[in-house]
């Protein structure tokens, strides 16, 4: 069988016996070890000058091989046109969106960059799949530098409508290098329409059976891969006694309060700020709940070299402190917000612990943290998940409480659901979540794109 070369912006830790991060790390890491191969990406690094690859590093059957950007590549690539321009984009939030031609043409260069790495690297039957909207240009890069392997692309991000994803100048340049992959995945269905819709209603392609494109000389499949998590490994890690040293101190803080919580990378697209809005309300509108209730929001920072997530991050602090200012007592807080990161298994009791999951992003591909969430819960005693209708977690967790993120007093509303809601009901609804997390697992999302892949 052949290799599976995997190619993302970053890649994870291979050594034995060190936690990867979240469900991509994971998936991809099973299969490279099922059949062997490559995984590729950007070290991390950043240096005046562009350098060689490093070196590669090997654990068992799989092999890692990492590149530095200088940091006009770093500039341009990922501060520029990747977080300035894609992302805002993608996440339908294109008041925050700049665009430069320059920081396109770095783009472009660093998948070409990419390219040129593994065109060293790779055979003629290896099989190469992309990860996220930072490599759209890759498969482009490599066909013209000759490769002829099968190629695939999964966004775990959005896609936006043909509307919103033309805000962007270079759109039709990013649309044709899109179709330079085999097969392009995406999370939801109204993710894989908005694409096609593109290609059919702007680029003059023709659709075909099963989600197939003819377009600009080639044809592109399409498919809807929604990535899940291992609901039983989640439910062990709450229950493990080596990660409990967080929630036992959360616990016993708690003194019998309801704790709802709340667990985003600091992100202008999660909503964070409709999310203190609506706790505001629902502590001014619902005081039979003041001294039951704590709302602890973990917010590890990210980019913080871009001005945006500085700004997001400056004016959290200050609507958590109005908010305490506003409603706290000499015996109770109501909200803590944490800017730091957890090992994400200690994040699992922390999870089981609180009552009310709020996952509330204004846009989100699938958002795992929902997901891990209800699979965190004892079955016998659950939580309620509070979900934002524009997750694409929610296509599948529908019995949840959905709500509009952008309507404050409804998820104020939902918040006093939540904590009333009986014991049977509970159950019910978490019941159901984890029959279809079961069903939707993340070796279902690997092996499904994989063998879609290696059909072509």
């Amino acid at each position: 069988m052949s290799r599976l070369v995997v190619v993302s912006n970053r890649v994870a830790p291979i050594e034995e016996g060190q936690p990867t991060a979240g469900g991509l790390a994971a998936g991809v890491m099973d299969a490279l070890r099922q059949h062997g191969g490559i995984w590729f990406g950007w070290s991390g690094d950043v240096r005046q000058e562009e350098v060689p690859p490093n070196p590669a590093r090997t654990s068992g059957p799989i092999t890692l091989f990492t590149t530095d950007l200088s940091q006009r590549d770093y500039d341009d690539y990922y501060r520029g046109f990747s977080n300035g321009t894609l992302w805002p984009v993608l996440h339908y939030q294109t008041s925050l969106m700049r665009f430069d031609w320059g920081e396109f043409a770095g783009y472009r260069r660093v998948n070409a960059l990419f390219a040129r790495c593994l065109m060293q690297l790779i055979k003629p039957d290896d099989m190469i799949w992309a990860h996220d909207f930072h490599l759209l240009g890759l498969a482009d890069a490599l066909r013209t530098a000759g490769a002829e392997n099968r190629m695939g692309l999964f966004m775990h991000t959005p896609f936006p409508a043909p509307s919103v994803f033309s805000t962007i100048p270079a759109h039709a340049e990013l649309i044709r290098a899109m179709c330079q992959y085999d097969l392009v995945g995406f999370q939801t269905e109204s993710d894989r329409h908005a694409f096609t819709d593109y290609l059919t209603r702007q680029s003059g392609g023709q659709m075909l059976e099963n989600g197939a494109v003819s377009c600009f000389g080639r044809v592109v499949r399409t498919g809807v891969y929604p990535i899940g998590i291992d609901v039983t490994e989640v439910r062990a890690q709450a229950e493990a006694e080596r990660n409990q040293t967080e929630a036992q101190s959360l616990r016993a803080g708690l003194l019998g309060k309801s704790l709802i919580m709340s667990v985003e990378r600091l992100d202008y697209s999660k909503g964070l700020r409709q999310r203190f809005g609506a706790y505001e309300r629902f502590l001014a509108h619902h005081a039979e709940w003041r001294r039951k209730v704590i709302y602890l929001q973990v917010a590890p920072p990210s980019r913080t070299d871009i001005e945006a997530y500085r700004a997001i991050r400056k004016e959290l602090e200050g609507e958590a402190g109005r908010i305490n200012g506003r409603f706290a007592e000499l015996d109770w807080v109501p909200l803590f917000y944490l800017n730091r990161s957890f090992a994400r298994p200690a994040l699992m009791p922390l999870y089981a612990s609180a009552r009310v999951g709020l996952v509330t992003p204004l846009r989100d591909g699938m958002n795992l943290v929902a997901k891990e969430y209800a699979a965190a819960q004892d079955p016998e005693d659950p939580g309620v998940l509070v979900l934002s209708q524009f997750a694409g977690a929610a296509r599948e967790m529908e019995t949840a409480l959905l709500v509009n993120p952008y309507d404050e007093q409804g998820m104020a509303q939902a918040l006093a659901q939540a904590l009333a809601m009986p014991l049977e009901e509970r159950k019910e609804r978490h019941a159901a979540m984890i029959a279809v997390m079961r069903e939707h697992s993340l070796e279902r999302w690997r092996d499904r794109f994989e063998a879609d892949l290696r059909a072509h």
